[in-house]
């Protein structure tokens, strides 16, 4: 049977949420929350179950960053004091982490975006979102260097769920925000932040899970945030082989991870598992961030294009992955998760 894409109805804070239902036949099925962040916040596969963690109170309690798939972007994870320089010019971004010193996880994730459009054929179901920072998050928009849009589409096959990302730089200065003769560049990183669910047991003890992440090394942190060193992985952040997410707390970002393509991955390129669930990227999310909740309930595997802290590490001399779009320039990255019968 061919897929198909419908709406529903679902109560929010403020009122009835639309959300888009991705289908088949079959019993697969994504739904995506475009008002809260484009999240695509239920994942199911027959055989497999339930793939994603959401929170019972997601669309009421507005924290749009514990559930589901969070977009992160302009920026993923922190930026130091929420203080970056640009061009010239010091920006300060609100002070939204935990601690409450840092900002973290971009724009996206907290606002409404625009459907743009959908569709469903005999091989999959789609819904695009369009996320523009000068329209969707207008009281962000100027303590961001540039202008831009993000496309995403989250498409939905049998046995695997796709995030296709593209990024354009639109060629309009923010108002208000002075800038030099030199032209004006768009620095953004983008990652995602999906919540593996992890199965219940019957024994009655906390879920449990086998992960695995291929990375070679690791980001030194302090206080959450990367010192600009990088060290070989070892003990807890060494997960080349399988490892108990039970016997594992993790918030760290690896990195050193593979840059090709096995054969059938469709120029994609492992990025971990966990169970029969696989995760791949574009060979330019070349960090990851791993992260077991305090809930315990799900793990994180959470793919990004630079690291923690990037726009200013970059400008310290360190490479951190910051990428940088001259205006009218666009570019695509796809992160994909499959399920493996078992």
């Amino acid at each position: 049977m061919s897929f198909q894409v419908r709406t529903e109805e679902r109560p929010g804070a403020a009122g009835p949420l639309t959300v888009c239902v991705l289908e088949d036949g079959r019993g697969a099925v994504a739904k995506v929350c475009p008002a809260l962040g484009f999240n695509c916040y239920r994942w199911h596969v027959p055989g497999a179950g339930e793939l994603l963690y959401c929170d019972p109170n997601f669309f009421t309690d507005g924290k749009p960053t514990r559930s589901g798939i969070p977009v992160l972007f302009p920026f993923p994870n922190r930026i130091r004091d929420g203080r970056y320089s640009w061009d010239g010019k010091e920006y300060q971004l609100p002070l939204n982490d935990p601690s409450g010193r840092n900002a973290i996880h971009g724009f996206a994730c907290r606002h409404s975006w625009q459907v743009v459009d959908h569709g469903a054929d005999e091989r999959s179901a789609w819904v695009v979102g369009e996320f523009r920072g000068g329209v969707d998050a207008p009281q962000e928009w100027r303590l961001w260097p540039a202008d831009y849009r993000l496309w995403l589409t989250c498409r939905l096959r049998a046995d695997r769920l796709q995030l296709e990302a593209v990024v354009e730089h639109i060629d309009q200065e923010i108002p208000f925000v002075e800038h030099t003769d030199q032209e004006l560049l768009l620095p953004f990183g983008l990652g995602y932040h999906p919540y593996f669910l992890l199965p219940d047991t019957a024994t009655g003890e906390p879920p449990d899970g086998r992960l695995e992440a291929p990375a070679r090394s690791y980001w030194e942190l302090k206080d959450s945030l990367p010192t600009g060193a990088i060290h070989p992985v070892e003990g807890r952040r060494d997960l080349n082989g399988p490892r108990s997410v039970r016997d594992l707390t993790l918030d760290d970002v690896l990195t050193g991870v593979p840059t090709e393509s096995p054969p059938g991955a469709e120029g994609l390129c492992p990025r971990g598992r966990i169970n029969r669930l696989f995760l791949y990227a574009s060979s330019a999310f070349r960090e990851l961030v791993v992260f077991t909740p305090p809930h315990r309930k799900a793990v994180c595997l959470e793919p990004y294009t630079c690291t923690t802290d990037a726009i200013n590490l970059q400008q310290r001399g360190v490479d951190a992955g910051l990428l940088v779009l001259p205006p009218g320039e666009t570019w695509t990255g796809t992160v994909e998760m499959v399920v493996v019968p078992g």
